[in-house]
């Protein structure tokens, strides 16, 4: 039987243990509520963008965007987005392994195929591998997008 010492050691590494797990939970509720509220605070932005793109779908327009034609499959961009830290489960090993079986399946209707990777688990998951091209990887984004961490470039229209 364990004497006293043992137990009141371990009785203490307990609460240790506890007083942790207590402040872990309230960490992950504050990153949620603040989740959340970024959530709640992008929807009117999501409506409006919703309501543009169905009334540009809705027009008929004789000349199209070089977007909404209809091409032949020449080149595959595949984006895989994974977190930058642990602690989601098999959250980042499932969606890598949904890319790579996508990308051994799919792309040979394409000429070439581009793969970029956002978050670190991703790349951690996927860099060693000979078999996949990854073109670029964006790490540390995921928790703080902004509108200056967001760039994008807009085609020309054909003439």
């Amino acid at each position: 039987m364990a004497n006293l010492k043992e137990i009141k050691k371990r009785i203490g590494s307990v609460k240790n243990t506890q007083q942790i797990t207590k402040a872990m939970k309230m960490v992950s509720a504050a990153k949620l509520r603040r989740a959340q509220e970024a959530v709640v605070a992008a929807r009117p932005y999501s409506n409006k963008m919703q309501e543009v793109l169905s009334s540009i779908a809705a027009r008929d327009i004789e000349t199209t965007h070089p977007l909404l034609e209809q091409r032949e499959k020449r080149n595959a961009l595949v984006l895989l987005v994974t977190a930058d830290r642990g602690l989601c489960g098999g959250f980042n090993s499932n969606i890598t392994k949904a890319a790579v079986k996508f990308v051994q399946q799919q792309t040979h209707d394409y000429d070439e195929y581009t793969l970029r990777i956002v978050g670190k688990k991703g790349n951690d998951l996927l860099k060693r591998r000979k078999d996949l091209t990854i073109d670029k990887v964006y790490e540390h984004i995921t928790g703080s997008v902004t509108s200056s961490t967001i760039s994008f470039t807009v085609p020309s229209t054909r003439k």
